[in-house]
C-alpha cells in the first residue's frame, strides 16, 4: 500500500514520465508500461493513481495547462501598466519553458487528440478562452471595448501560429523573433486605434 502523502508525488512522477514518453516515441508509444518504466513504477501502481491511460493523459494535459497559466500569471503580476501586462502575457505564451522539446511534443500530441477526446477538448477551450480574456482585459484599458475584442482575437490567433511555427521549426524555436512579431502586431493595432479615434 502506498505511503500516506505519496499520492501527489507519485502523480507528478507519472505525469512527468508521460511527457517524457510522448517526446521519446510519440503518443502511440507512450504505453502505460513504458510510462511506468520511465517513472520507476509498475503498471499496477499506475492504475492505483489513475483509472486508465485516458485519465493519465487528461491529468498530464491539465498539469501542462496549469504550468502554462502560472507562468503567465507570475509575469503579469510583476507589472502594473496595461501595455506592460500585455507584454507579460505575450512573453508568458512564448516563454522558453513552453518551447522545450518535451513540452512541445506533449502539446502537439494533445492538440491532435482534442477532436476525439471531449475532456481534452474542454481543457483546450479553457486555455483559449483564458488567453482571450487576459488579452481583452488589458486591451480594454487602452482601447474601446469593441476594438479590444477584435485585437485580442487577432493577437491570440497570431500567438497560436507563432507558437506552432516556433515549435515545429527544423532549426529550433526562436522566441526572440516570435516576440518581435507579436509586439509589432500589437503596436500596429494600437496605432490604428489611436488614428481611428482622432478622425
Amino acid at each position: 500500500m502506498p505511503k500516506l502523502g505519496m499520492e501527489p508525488i507519485r502523480r507528478r512522477q507519472l505525469i512527468e514520465a508521460t511527457i517524457a514518453a510522448i517526446q521519446e516515441g510519440g503518443l502511440a508509444e507512450a504505453t502505460v508500461s513504458r510510462i511506468g518504466h520511465r517513472a520507476g513504477l509498475s503498471p499496477g501502481i499506475i492504475h492505483h493513481y489513475f483509472e486508465d491511460k485516458d485519465a493519465l493523459l487528461e491529468a498530464t494535459m491539465r498539469a501542462l495547462a496549469s504550468d502554462f497559466r502560472l507562468g503567465i500569471v507570475k509575469r503579469v503580476a510583476r507589472e502594473t501598466a496595461p501595455l506592460a501586462r500585455l507584454g507579460a502575457v505575450i512573453e508568458g505564451f512564448l516563454a522558453p519553458e513552453q518551447l522545450t522539446p518535451q513540452t512541445v511534443a506533449a502539446w502537439l500530441a494533445f492538440s491532435a487528440l482534442v477532436r476525439s477526446k471531449p475532456r481534452l477538448a474542454r481543457i483546450q477551450r479553457v486555455i483559449v478562452r483564458r488567453l482571450h480574456s487576459n488579452l481583452k482585459h488589458e486591451l480594454k484599458r487602452v482601447v474601446p471595448a469593441a476594438e479590444a475584442e477584435q485585437i485580442a482575437e487577432g493577437l491570440g490567433t497570431l500567438l497560436d501560429g507563432l507558437w506552432l511555427r516556433a515549435a515545429t521549426s527544423p532549426t529550433g524555436p526562436d522566441p526572440a523573433s516570435a516576440h518581435r512579431l507579436a509586439f509589432d502586431y500589437l503596436e500596429l493595432q494600437l496605432a490604428r486605434s489611436r488614428t481611428n479615434r482622432q478622425v
